[in-house]
């Protein structure tokens, strides 16, 4: 062997010969893992927690296309129609308007990153965990973070968000329309036109209400909107969708520093995802079969119409909502009008471990379901009906595991 390794780098020159050295002088330190050996075990569950959610057969064969190149003019053509069913459910006509590489948490800093440069004002709507991590994101820019803390349930009146308009004078407003850690449903109508008076841009989070909940971006007067793949979309996590209006493209184009991150830089993407006039240039590689997945995701609720994902949600939650309740859990939302239909909290029923109830429903159904997060943790149990998931049989079948839960699981008395 070593004779005929010998021979051949004399042959192939100089260079060759180093390489065949390296290669020699060197002992593989790290064995291949017999865990890859074996076949990848996936296993069948239920997925009733806020997200991911199961995905729908049709965006699971998209996934097992073959790739194209990101560059391909095909692949410009997908990414076209995601832009046109982006701006479907997000009813906005905006040109800026694209799917980001990366989750919501992704899609969030996107537009704090463009939007923000430091010392501008930045008003936080902080009743869950999203504020918190929109807040963070902000101090981390160089921002004069102000947030507006609320308890968990707890949701902005358009007097509340106006004084603190006055207040702080900021130059964008955060608040999440579907605040998944508590379940709350934050309205929007007239806080664009409250914002726009003071001069101020509106920022809103719709991870995980887009498509469960109504939602006009022009109308509402929002100015950037973000949303997920793996909620109601029924998509893999790792694409987002996002959106500026035309006020808000100009506070990008008009900065005096650039974004921090040259990978969300807002500029580059418009032009790599031909949302200006000029010639795309190459900025990253895409996840190609993420983005088929997106698409089909967008073509699906284009058929199925927004409408229609709209009332499906809200009957299969108020379905859910009267089950829970007939197995004597209280709903954490005390307002109907403020419930979330995309994800439903309940109140840790007294005595019992959360812990407990949600390992059971896993263990002996396969089902998800989960706890609270961030301010809500050990509060509440979620469960999430997203897209093809909000289903009445689903209900049922959570709701029979749940009241198994709570005659098995162990409970304190005292």
């Amino acid at each position: 062997m070593l004779r005929a390794l010998t021979s051949a780098t004399a042959a192939l020159g100089p260079r060759a010969a180093g390489w065949a050295r390296t290669m020699a002088s060197h002992q593989l330190l790290v064995a291949p893992p017999e865990v890859l050996r074996k076949p990848l075990f996936v296993p069948s569950r239920l997925l009733l927690g806020p997200g991911p959610s199961n995905l729908a057969p049709r965006v699971l064969a998209a996934g097992g296309l073959q790739i194209i190149s990101h560059v391909h003019k095909e692949m410009y053509q997908i990414m076209d129609e995601i832009k046109q069913g982006i701006q479907y459910v997000f009813q906005t006509r905006n040109r800026l308007t694209l799917a980001i590489s990366g989750s919501g948490h992704c899609a969030l800093e996107a537009a704090l990153v463009n939007i923000l440069e430091p010392g501008d004002s930045f008003l936080v709507g902080v009743n869950g965990i999203w504020g918190q991590r929109a807040a963070e994101i902000g101090e981390r820019i160089g921002a004069s973070v102000h947030p507006m803390i609320k308890d968990p349930g707890g949701h902005y009146t358009l007097q509340e968000v106006e004084e603190g308009l006055a207040q702080h004078k900021p130059v964008l407003l955060f608040l999440t329309q579907g605040e998944s850690s508590s379940g709350v449903l934050q309205p929007l109508d007239g806080y664009g036109e409250l914002c726009h008076r003071y001069k101020c841009l509106l920022l809103v989070d719709s991870v995980a209400s887009l498509g469960g909940v109504p939602i006009h971006m022009d109308q509402q007067g929002i100015d950037v909107l973000y949303s997920g793949a793996q909620k109601v979309l029924n998509s893999p996590p790792g694409t987002s969708l996002i959106s500026f209006s035309d006020e808000a493209a100009n506070k990008i184009y008009t900065r005096k520093t650039k974004p921090y991150s040259f990978y969300l830089d807002m500029k580059w993407l418009a032009n790599f995802w031909g949302c200006d006039d000029k010639p795309r240039t190459y900025h990253h590689t895409t996840p190609v079969i993420g983005l088929y997945s997106l698409r089909e995701s967008l073509a699906l609720i284009a058929e199925l119409g927004l409408e229609n994902s709209w009332r499906q949600h809200r009957e299969a939650t108020e379905y859910l909502q009267g089950r829970l309740q007939g197995l004597g859990l209280q709903l954490f939302v005390k307002d109907p009008a403020l419930r979330l239909p995309t994800v439903t909290t309940v109140a840790v029923p007294a005595g019992y471990d959360w812990r407990d109830i949600v390992a059971y429903v896993m263990d002996h159904f396969s089902i998800e379901i989960t706890g609270g997060l961030g301010p809500s943790l050990g509060k509440v149990l979620r469960i999430g009906l997203l897209g093809c998931n909000a289903t009445r049989e689903n209900v049922d079948r959570v709701t029979a595991a749940l009241q198994e839960a709570l005659q098995r699981c162990p409970r304190n008395k005292l």
